[in-house]
C-alpha cells in the first residue's frame, strides 16, 4: 500500500523520502492509497489556527482530504499503538526502537503514562537507538541489541541511558561500538551523583557524552540554579543538552532569557566558548 505520511512540523527525526510531507499538500503530489497524519506532540494536537480558531490538525486533515479519499489521523499525541514499529515509516531511516515504555514514574515524563512498563520489541536495524529506557530490558535482549549495533557505524544512543542502570559490563559493550554520541540524563540535582559514576564507567571523551538536563520543572528554579547544574554536568565529563519543561496539556512560552539560556546549553560550540570564559 502506498501511504503518504504528513507531519505538523519538521524535526530532526522526520522522514525525508518522497512520501513524507510537512504541512499542507504541495502542488505536485504522488499517487497514494492513504494519507496518515502523524502527530507526536500534544501541543500540536491541540493547537488552534490564529485566524480561524479551528484545530490545526483538523484543518490539515481537510486539506489533504481534497486530494485523497482516505486520510487518517494518529501518532503518539493521540495515543496510537506504538509497538508495531516500522523503520523509516513515521521516523527517519536509521532510527530504531527495540523496546517501549519505562518502569520509572518520573512526574515530568509522559512515557510511563503513554507506553506503560518496559516491553521488548523485535530488533530492527538502525544506528540511532531511541528507546526510552533500554537498560531496563533483560540481559538477553540487551545482548541482541549490542549484537545488532556492532554492525552499525556512527552510533547514537539517543534515548537517554539511565545512569543508575549502567554497569561495568554494559559500559564495556558500549565502548566496543563505533560510538558517535551517548546520551545520559540528569533532570534533577540528585541525578548528578549517579551521572558522575556512569561517565566514569563509560570512559568516553566529553564530545561523545551528552546529557539531557531538564529546566524549570521546578518553577522556583532560577537561572543561577540552572547554570550551576549545567556546570556540574560539564565538570562530570558530559556535554549538557538543556530542555525547557513543557507539560502535556499546554505550551509554556518561556521568557527570552530562559530560551537563550537553553539554546546556549544545547549547542556544543556555545557551551565550549562559555566554559573557556569561566575557566579563563
Amino acid at each position: 500500500m502506498r501511504i503518504i505520511r504528513v507531519f505538523p512540523r519538521r524535526t530532526s527525526m522526520t522522514p525525508r523520502d518522497d512520501y513524507a510531507f510537512v504541512g499542507t499538500p504541495p502542488l505536485i503530489r504522488p499517487v497514494a492509497d492513504e494519507v496518515h497524519i502523524s502527530t507526536t506532540f500534544t501541543w500540536d494536537r491541540d493547537r488552534k489556527d490564529k485566524e480561524t480558531g479551528e484545530n490545526c490538525i483538523e484543518l490539515l486533515r481537510l486539506a489533504w482530504t481534497q486530494y485523497y479519499p482516505t486520510v487518517k489521523v494518529g501518532g503518539c499525541a493521540f495515543g496510537s499503538a506504538s509497538d508495531g514499529f516500522i523503520p523509516g515509516m513515521y521516523i527517519r531511516k536509521g532510527v530504531t526502537f527495540t523496546s517501549r515504555g519505562c518502569n520509572n514514574q518520573c512526574p515530568w515524563c509522559l512515557v510511563h503514562q503513554r507506553e506503560d512498563r518496559i516491553r521488548e520489541l523485535p530488533i530492527r536495524e538502525g544506528n540511532v537507538l531511541q528507546d526510552n529506557n533500554v537498560l531496563q530490558c533483560s540481559r538477553a535482549h540487551l545482548a541482541n541489541v549490542f549484537s545488532m549495533l556492532r554492525k552499525q557505524h556512527q552510533i547514537e544512543l539517543s534515548g537517554g541511558l539511565d545512569s543508575r542502570c549502567l554497569t561495568d559490563e554494559i559500559a564495556e559493550e558500549i565502548r566496543s561500538l563505533r560510538i558517535k554520541q551517548v546520551f545520559l540524563a540528569a533532570d534533577t540535582p540528585e541525578a548528578i551523583k549517579p551521572l558522575r559514576k556512569a561517565i566514569a564507567l563509560l570512559q568516553l571523551p566529553r564530545d561523545k557524552v551528552r546529557c539531557y538536563v531538564l529546566l524549570k520543572f521546578n518553577e522556583t528554579e532560577t537561572l543561577s540554579d540552572a547554570r550551576e547544574r549545567m556546570e556540574l554536568v560539564w565538570e562530570a565529563g558530559a556535554m549538557p543538552f538543556a530542555q525547557l519543561y513543557q507539560p502535556a496539556d499546554n505550551w509554556i512560552d518561556y521568557p527570552k532569557e530562559w530560551r537563550d539560556f537553553a539554546r546556549t546549553w544545547s549547542r556544543p560550540a556555545a557551551m565550549k566558548a562559555f566554559m573557556r570564559g569561566v575557566n579563563g
